[in-house]
C-alpha cells in the first residue's frame, strides 16, 4: 500500500540554504523562550551564599572502619575517588552561586551549557577521568546483554541482609535510606565480621548514593540502587551517573530541584571556569582548600 505524502508534504518546509540552518539553530540555544527556564525568573537564582553540603555525620565514622579488605574491593570496582571524595564530604565546600550562574546557562533540549560565544558541556570521558570511574570503551556495547525487569530492591539488598526489620528500615516508597545501611556495617565492622563482600557492597551504595547519585538527604530511588549494584558485576556507571546530572540540571534549569552529582559538576567547572568577584573583575575566587579538586589531585 503506497501513502500519499502530497496531503500534509506543503507543511514540511524545504531545506533552503545553510544559513537558514544556522539561523534555526540560534534560536533554538535562545534560553528566554524556554518556557518556565530559570533564565528568565529572577526570583529563582537566589541561592545561598558559601556554604558546605548537607552533613552527613555519620558517613566519614562508618568508612573509618571499614576493614582493608572491603576497601580494596572498593578499589578493585574503580571506586577509588569516590571513596576519597565520601571520606572527605564533611570539609567540602560549594559556592552555590557559581552553580546557579551554571544553570542559568543550562539548554534542556541541548545538554549543553550556552555562553555569548560557544557551547559546553560535561564529557562523559571527563567525567569518568574526574571521579577515577572505570571508562567506557566504544565498541563494548554489542558485549553487554540488557533484561529489562522489574528493579526489586529487597533482592539486591538481601545481598547485604536477610533480617526482615534491616530491610524495612533501609525502604520507604521508592526511596532506599543509606543511614540504616550504614548503622549496618557499623555493626558489622565492630563485631569484626568476616563477610567483607558484603560489607563492601553495603558502603559503595552509602559512597555512591552521597556522591553521584544524590537525590534527597541520605536517600537514592530504586533506580540508582540498581545500578549501584552493577558495579560489582563490572558494569560501568560513568553514563549513568552523568545522565542523572545532566536530568538534575534541566530539573534546576526549569525552576525544579536540583539533584544529581553536584561534586562532578563542580569538578568539572573547577577544571574549566574561573570565577571573579562581581565587584572587582581582576579577584580570582580562591575556595580551592576545600574545593573537590583538592582531593582528586587537582
Amino acid at each position: 500500500m503506497k501513502r500519499n505524502y502530497s496531503a500534509f508534504a506543503e507543511d514540511i518546509p524545504a531545506y533552503s540554504v545553510p544559513k537558514d540552518a544556522r539561523e534555526t539553530y540560534a534560536d533554538l540555544k535562545q534560553l528566554s523562550a524556554i518556557p518556565g527556564h530559570i533564565y528568565t525568573r529572577p526570583e529563582l537564582q537566589i541561592l545561598p551564599g558559601q556554604r558546605r553540603f548537607s552533613k552527613m555525620p555519620w558517613l566519614v565514622p562508618m568508612l573509618e572502619l571499614l576493614p582493608p579488605t572491603c576497601i580494596g574491593h572498593l578499589k578493585e570496582w574503580g571506586l577509588s575517588t569516590v571513596f576519597i571524595l565520601a571520606k572527605n564530604y564533611n570539609k567540602l565546600v560549594h559556592v552555590w552561586e557559581s552553580v546557579t550562574a551554571m544553570v542559568e546557562l543550562w539548554h534542556p533540549q541541548t545538554n549543553s551549557f550556552i555562553f555569548p560565544e560557544f557551547e559546553a558541556t560535561i564529557l562523559l570521558e571527563e567525567l569518568e577521568i574526574m571521579l577515577g570511574l572505570p571508562r567506557y570503551q566504544r565498541g563494548e556495547e554489542f558485549a553487554i546483554s540488557y533484561t529489562v525487569e522489574q528493579i526489586n530492591s529487597w533482592s539486591i539488598l538481601e545481598n547485604i541482609t536477610t533480617k526482615k526489620n534491616d530491610l524495612y528500615s533501609m525502604t520507604s516508597g521508592m526511596h532506599v535510606h543509606l543511614l540504616p545501611i550504614a548503622q549496618w556495617i557499623t555493626s558489622q565492622c565492630k563485631r569484626k565480621t568476616t563477610n567483607y563482600t558484603a560489607i563492601a557492597k553495603a558502603a559503595a551504595i552509602c559512597i555512591c548514593g552521597v556522591i553521584l547519585f544524590p537525590e534527597a538527604d541520605g536517600a537514592i530511588s530504586f533506580g540508582n540502587l540498581s545500578i549501584i549494584d552493577s558495579i560489582s558485576k563490572g558494569m560501568k556507571i560513568g553514563q549513568a551517573a552523568l545522565g542523572f546530572l545532566y536530568a538534575g540540571l534541566t530539573s534546576a534549569a526549569l525552576g525544579g530541584p536540583f539533584c544529581g552529582s553536584v561534586v562532578a559538576l563542580e569538578l568539572w567547572m573547577g577544571m574549566h571556569i574561573q570565577f571573579r568577584t562581581v565587584e572587582d573583575l581582576t579577584t580570582e575566587c580562591k575556595t580551592m582548600r576545600n574545593h573537590p579538586l583538592a582531593y582528586v589531585g587537582g
